[in-house]
């Protein structure tokens, strides 16, 4: 081959390598405008929906309010007649859609502003401090937490407990389970943790209320939440119902009463509805607790309604003893620690207070910087907790609870 073929030769390699590079280059710029492309297309699509979703949102927001309203009463033609929220009474037409739709007496709609006719069915209306009061988690407390009650623990799981895990053993023997049990007596002595201790066996939803979370302050307000309460537990039965401090609720009617207790009374009296509506073998079961049960209304003690009313009183010496062991089994303690000793120093203790000694004898502790709990500690905790008025037993100083 001569030189002018090879540089003929060079030449034509030399113009493909140019036009490899030159489509190289453009097959690089076309992958990157695909890519490119591929992005503002995905965008163009989001933007397309945002845009769907707020001319939505837009139609929405400018639909005229409904009004909320109460079915008093269903008529054959097809019609209802209403409660409005705004007061009076109409007589309205229903919805061609909601035809099927089952309204009773009670039944909350929504109504159009302008027709005020039945435009959709609402569920029922729950206080939120109704919800509030369900208590989601089991307590931790078991029976064996309580020391020196077993009658009353006893008494409570034939009323509460037995009623709701074997209702059979009632029928057959022919004879209608208690309706509910009222716990009395001193502060501390373990009225509430009983309760929790029936929560904690039973599978039941536990409802837990203060009394005076019912009392409201406008008229009807504290006996609707009184039927939602009862509602709810209803509806998720089996439930027990806990009332604490129930005095606040339920205290002695007066002659002369003040307009709030005129409302207070209106309260009690829808509850004591609610108490006799139960059917007897229900799923529901009601316990109360109060330390002042001279304040309450005779009408709630009689059969009936409370069929047990158990008192639970200070604790004897075996009772604090058996408290004693049940706080302290976790406590790295001493070898002088005597028990004994300590249970019978502390007459008129109730279970709170016993509590209140054991963590103060570990505060003591930690303080000195010791690795047990010795009897010094408890026996000083011992005087600082129960340094009482000698008149009215009130306590001095504030201690560590």
């Amino acid at each position: 081959m001569t030189e002018e073929d090879l540089s003929e030769s060079s030449q034509g390699l030399t113009r493909r390598i140019e036009e490899l590079q030159r489509r190289h280059d453009q097959l690089l710029m076309e992958v990157e405008f695909g890519g490119e492309r591929d992005y503002i297309v995905r965008e163009l699509e989001r933007l397309k929906r945002e845009t769907k979703e707020i001319k939505k949102e837009l139609v929405s927001l400018k639909k005229p309010p409904l009004i909320v309203g109460t079915v008093k009463e269903m008529l054959q033609d097809g019609r209802a007649i209403i409660q409005s929220s705004t007061g009076p009474d109409f007589l309205v037409s229903v919805a061609d859609y909601l035809a099927g739709s089952e309204m009773t007496p009670g039944t909350r709609v929504a109504m159009n502003k302008q027709t005020l006719s039945i435009v959709k069915k609402l569920p029922p209306s729950i206080d939120p401090h109704i919800m509030a009061a369900e208590i989601i988690d089991k307590p931790k407390v078991t029976y064996d937490d309580i020391g020196g009650l077993e009658d009353q623990i006893r008494e409570v799981r034939e009323t509460i407990e037995e009623p709701l895990l074997y209702p059979g053993k009632y029928e057959r023997m022919g004879i209608e389970p208690p309706k509910g049990v009222l716990l009395v007596g001193p502060p501390g002595t373990g009225k509430t943790l009983i309760a929790k201790a029936a929560a904690n066996r039973t599978n039941a939803t536990f409802i837990k209320m203060v009394g005076s979370e019912l009392v409201q302050k406008y008229i009807g307000e504290g006996a609707r939440m009184v039927r939602e309460l009862f509602a709810m537990a209803k509806e998720h039965a089996p439930s027990i119902i806990f009332i604490d401090e129930l005095d606040s609720l339920a205290s002695r009617r007066l002659d002369q009463a003040t307009s709030g207790d005129r409302e207070v009374q209106r309260t009690m009296m829808q509850f004591l509805a609610e108490l006799d509506g139960f059917d007897p073998i229900s799923n529901i079961k009601v316990m109360g607790a109060t330390n002042r049960p001279e304040l309450l209304d005779s009408a709630l003690l009689r059969p009936g309604r409370f069929d047990r009313i158990l008192e639970v009183p200070l604790p004897d010496r075996d009772a604090r003893k058996r408290i004693f062991e049940i706080h302290v089994w976790k406590m790295p303690l001493d070898d002088d620690v005597d028990l004994d000793l300590l249970a019978s120093r502390t007459q008129n203790a109730s279970g709170a207070d016993i509590k209140a000694i054991t963590t103060e004898a570990g505060m003591l502790s930690l303080r000195e910087g010791l690795e047990v709990i010795g009897m010094q500690q408890f026996l000083l905790a011992m005087e600082k907790v129960l340094s009482n008025s000698p008149e009215r037993g009130i306590r001095k100083q504030v201690m560590f609870a």
